[in-house]
Formats: C-alpha cells, sequence, structure tokens
C-alpha cells in the first residue's frame, strides 16, 4: 500500500496529533508499506519522505502553523507518487485541497478527527460560528470514505454532527519511554520537591480551552491539603506569560518532548488535566504508563481506560466541584502504590502496534470500497 498523509502538524512538532501521526507512519512502514507526508515542518533527518507546503502561524500559537496547497500541486506529486489512499488528518485549507484533489484522481481518502476546533469556539466566546464550524466539518468529512475518531464518545458526537461512516481508531503509548524508572531525583530537587514531597503536574497546552481556569483552582486544592506540594506546568501556548505573573510558586518547564517529556511525568506524583474539550487525550495515557495518581474527568481516553479508584480518579464530565473533590482525594493518596501499579498495569495494553493494525485495516478497506466502485461504474 502506498499512503499519503495530509497534516498541517507532523514531528518534530510537539503535540498529540504530531505524536500520533508519526507513530502511525512509522507501524505502516514496519509493515511493509510506504508512507510519505504532506505538511509544514521541515526535518532533513527523517526516515519519512515529506513534502512540505507554504504555511502562516495559527493566531495564538506561533508554533503550530497551517499549510497551503492548490489541488492542482496536489494532482502533480499524485502523479509522481501515485498513492493508493490519502490520509487527511486536518480540516484546514491544505486538507480540503487534498480531498478536492483526490477527488479528481479517483483516489480514496479517510480522514481524521483530531481536535475538537469547532467546540473552542465557546471558550473564546465565539459560541454563533459554533453552527458554522460543525457545518464545514460535516461537508468535508463526509466528501471521505471513512472518519475516524480516537475515542468513542468523540465518535458518538462526529455522529450526532451527521457525519456519516465514522470508526474509531484509538492511541497507544510507548511504555518504554513512558515509565516509572524514568524519575529523577535531579529534575525533582530542582523543583524543591524531596522524596516525601507530592508533586502535582499538568501537561498540554497552555490555553483557555484546557480549562486553565479549573486547573488554577485544582492546584490550589491540591496545595490546601498537601502544603508541601509543588505544582508543574509543562506546555506552551497562550496564556503561559500570563499564568508565569499569577503564580510564581508554580514551575513552568516549557515545551517538552521524547525523554524530556517523559521524565517530567514520572518525577510527579499526580496528574491533573482539567480539560473538557479532549478528542482523546494522549496525556492521560502517558500518565498511567509513568504510574502517577490521575485526575480526570470521566470521557474520552480516561472513561476508556480508566476505573475511578482503580486506575484513578474519576470526575462526572463538567461538575467541577466533583473534579475538586477528587483532586483533594489525589492530594491524600498521591504515595498510593495500588494505583500507581493498576494504572502502569493498564497502560500495558495499550501498544500502538495494535492500533497501526486497525489503521491498516480502514485503509485496506477504503482501497477495496474504491476499486469494488470503479468497476461497477
Amino acid at each position: 500500500m502506498r499512503l499519503l498523509i495530509v497534516s498541517d502538524t507532523f514531528s518534530p512538532d510537539v503535540n498529540g496529533v504530531a505524536r500520533s501521526l508519526r507513530q502511525f507512519a512509522i507501524g505502516l512502514i514496519e509493515r511493509g508499506h510506504h508512507v510519505e507526508i504532506v505538511t509544514t515542518c521541515e526535518d532533513e533527518s527523517d526516515v519519512i519522505p515529506r513534502h512540505v507546503v507554504m504555511s502562516v502561524p495559527l493566531p495564538g500559537y506561533t508554533t503550530i502553523r497551517m499549510g497551503f496547497a492548490t489541488r492542482r500541486w496536489f494532482l502533480d506529486l499524485f502523479a509522481t507518487m501515485k498513492p493508493d489512499v490519502l490520509y487527511v488528518a486536518t480540516e484546514t485549507a491544505l486538507g480540503i485541497a487534498a480531498i478536492w484533489a483526490a477527488s479528481t484522481a479517483c483516489i480514496p481518502v479517510v480522514s481524521g478527527f483530531h481536535t475538537n476546533f469547532h467546540r473552542y469556539a465557546r471558550e473564546y466566546h465565539l459560541s454563533a460560528l459554533q453552527p458554522v464550524a460543525e457545518a464545514a466539518l460535516r461537508a468535508v468529512h463526509n466528501h471521505t470514505q471513512r472518519t475516524l475518531a480516537p475515542s468513542k464518545d468523540t465518535a458518538l458526537q462526529l455522529r450526532s454532527m451527521g457525519i456519516d461512516n465514522v470508526g474509531v481508531l484509538g492511541r497507544g503509548v510507548n511504555t518504554e519511554l513512558f515509565a516509572p524508572d524514568v524519575r529523577s531525583s535531579d529534575l525533582r530537587r530542582s523543583w524543591g520537591a524531596d522524596h516525601e514531597t507530592p508533586v502535582a503536574i499538568y501537561v498540554g497546552r497552555v490555553a483557555i480551552e484546557k480549562n486553565f481556569a479549573l486547573l488554577e483552582r485544582a492546584f490550589q486544592a491540591f496545595a490546601e491539603e498537601e502544603p508541601r506540594a509543588r505544582c508543574v506546568v509543562v506546555g506552551d501556548g497562550p496564556m503561559l506569560d500570563e499564568l508565569k505573573l499569577k503564580h510564581p510558586s508554580w514551575i513552568f518547564m516549557g515545551e517538552r518532548g521524547g525523554a524530556e517529556l517523559a521524565a517530567c511525568y514520572a518525577s510527579a506524583d499526580v496528574f491533573i488535566f482539567p480539560s473538557t474539550s479532549e478528542t482523546f487525550g494522549n496525556v492521560v495515557i502517558e500518565a498511567l504508563a509513568c504510574g502517577l495518581v490521575t485526575v480526570a474527568y470521566d470521557y474520552a481516553a480516561a472513561r476508556e481506560h480508566m476505573r475511578d479508584g482503580r486506575e484513578g480518579l474519576l470526575a462526572p464530565l463538567g461538575d467541577e466541584a466533583a473534579f475538586l473533590q477528587k483532586v483533594r482525594e489525589a492530594a491524600q493518596r498521591w504515595d498510593d502504590d495500588m494505583l500507581r501499579i493498576l494504572a502502569r498495569v493498564r497502560s500495558r495494553t495499550l501498544s500502538w502496534a495494535s492500533q497501526v493494525e486497525i489503521f491498516e485495516g480502514h485503509l485496506t478497506q477504503a482501497i477495496g470500497a474504491a476499486s469494488r466502485q470503479t468497476t461497477i461504474l
């Protein structure tokens, strides 16, 4: 199979979409397929052939770029690469151009739904635009053979929006990279924490759509239960400077990836994730793999891979009082070996290999369906 992935973001970008796409691409290559990527960022050391398009920074997120290419440009690329199928990961101008070109060239397209951008309108006080955004998403995805959502919750949401032929493609976690044994005493000391000091951590974009108003209250609740506690934020985003001014006692690590990111997780004790806008939430299973006591809302990855009081602590979606109560419970159980062990055990069932195989199946089905349609015509 010859696959062309189209995404505005890809490695070396540091975000869940980029990291997931790279895992899928490498996994398919290891299974004998040919994979190329159309994206916005250069990486001359990458083993995956890439075609870099012109781009501009996304307003408010200088590290995220939006790519642009014409339908003609894609048609020329198809003529040389000869892909059997496209996977379009982003519903941007770049993704739309790819879908149009593929339609012209009679190449099947599978699309991915990775980010709830249409729901962010509410967070930025632009609720009137949400129906427009949903209509645009419906139009884009219903022009592809199949749309893959990363969780059952997100798949249900897409079907309710009128998007057809939705499937689920989950995520995996590298349990060798994300593991308790990469815990660093030196890193903890740099945070002002010894072995008796609980550390609460947040990992992700530092932006309003991640529910930072609740994170502020959660860190406060954690510190009230454990006055020795240290609070750590790993990530970058438009709210970073504001939070640094408001919370000088917090520790801000900035954007981290790879072994540095894994060490940050493993060197903490409690992972607090108040977001209500995830399509999956890769950070949740990374935290589980590092054996952290995890507090999250009961949806997406947390619902699928945690049981309240077993692998972590879950609050009903949107119930802030319940979430804060779970944070207080986590502060009391930050060194609970059973929670940590069960979290780690659960993560070991989440291999990338199994998800790559599922992805391969979706792509193969799309190729087969397109071939049968061409034969009938």
